[in-house]
């Protein structure tokens, strides 16, 4: 018995089929084989921070960076927002020349902002013009992320200014999308006087009864959200853009106090009061579009 355990098996030999002999020329003549890995080009596919999902980016891209899973709102480019607002061929850009100094010879802000040009495709971190929505006249300015997060230095504030002015003297309605970090702090206290440059701008449009629409996108923060982005005659938001003056780190060190969970999302601000309405991305259009010929001059 103990002698079948330790019998070897039998085994079945398979043979393979028998090549065709191939001359010696054939052989010399043959490339040899080679096989490379197909590398997949970066930015192909993107994940969604809310809900984890891999998005594909030409799909994401079409849906105005929109997740298609959850509806998150991904940061977008303000070229890209001019082009999911107004009519096509309407838009006609202002100051597009003015660039940023080194007033306070800040170390190494001249090179960030060689870089944040080169990185944004802009001159400077706001874009701003007139153009039609819907056939619906009106000036617009918009945050670019990509420059610097948005931040607020001399020539944003200035640009903004010249673009309240510029409606007040076609009278014009103003809508302006925020997204900033704040004020610029590489330009020091002239970074600053821009709140109060553009505040008072709006002023003089509230005193020539035109109206003003702020759109508060994914971050708005700092001295944006303690000037401009605070004060429109009707303020619109994302979905779950953050929205305050300060992260949540800095007041727990200031105040020693924890914020609410959410509490700076735009749902919390609406529910609380400074928000009016929050309006999805792919509706923005036709909302904009819709307030402003409601207050149309004459309409």
């Amino acid at each position: 018995m103990f002698k079948d355990i330790f019998r070897k098996t039998k085994y079945v030999t398979i043979q393979s089929a028998p090549q065709q002999k191939r001359s010696p020329s054939d052989v010399s003549e043959q490339e040899p084989m080679t096989i490379s890995k197909k590398e997949l080009p970066d930015g192909l596919w993107v994940k969604c921070p809310k809900c984890g999902e891999v998005l594909f980016t030409k799909n994401l891209e079409e849906n105005a960076r929109v997740c298609t899973t959850c509806e998150y709102h991904f940061r977008i480019s303000a070229k890209a927002r001019l082009g999911l607002l107004v009519d096509e061929n309407s838009f006609e850009e202002w100051d597009s020349e003015m660039l940023s100094l080194d007033p306070m010879e800040f170390p190494g802000y001249e090179e960030k902002l060689m870089e944040a040009r080169e990185k944004s495709g802009m001159m400077e971190g706001v874009l701003t013009g007139r153009a039609l929505i819907e056939g619906v006249p009106v000036v617009l300015a918009f945050n670019e992320t990509n420059f610097m997060m948005g931040s607020m230095g001399s020539v944003v504030g200035e640009k903004i200014a010249l673009a309240i002015e510029r409606a007040i003297d076609l009278r014009l309605p103003v809508v302006i999308f925020s997204a900033s970090g704040g004020a610029r702090m590489q330009e020091g206290i002239l970074s600053l006087y821009q709140m109060a440059k553009t505040s008072a701008a709006l002023g003089r449009l509230a005193e020539q009864h035109l109206l003003y629409i702020s759109v508060l996108t994914d971050p708005t923060f700092g001295g944006v959200t303690a000037s401009y982005a605070s004060l429109g005659d009707i303020l619109i938001a994302e979905p779950n853009a953050l929205i305050g003056f300060t992260g949540p780190r800095v007041i727990k060190q200031t105040m020693r106090q924890e914020l609410p969970a959410g509490a700076q999302t735009a749902e919390f601000n609406q529910e609380h009061g400074l928000i009016d309405l929050i309006v999805k991305r792919g509706q923005m259009r036709s909302t904009l579009a819709r307030l402003l010929l409601y207050h149309q001059e004459g309409a």
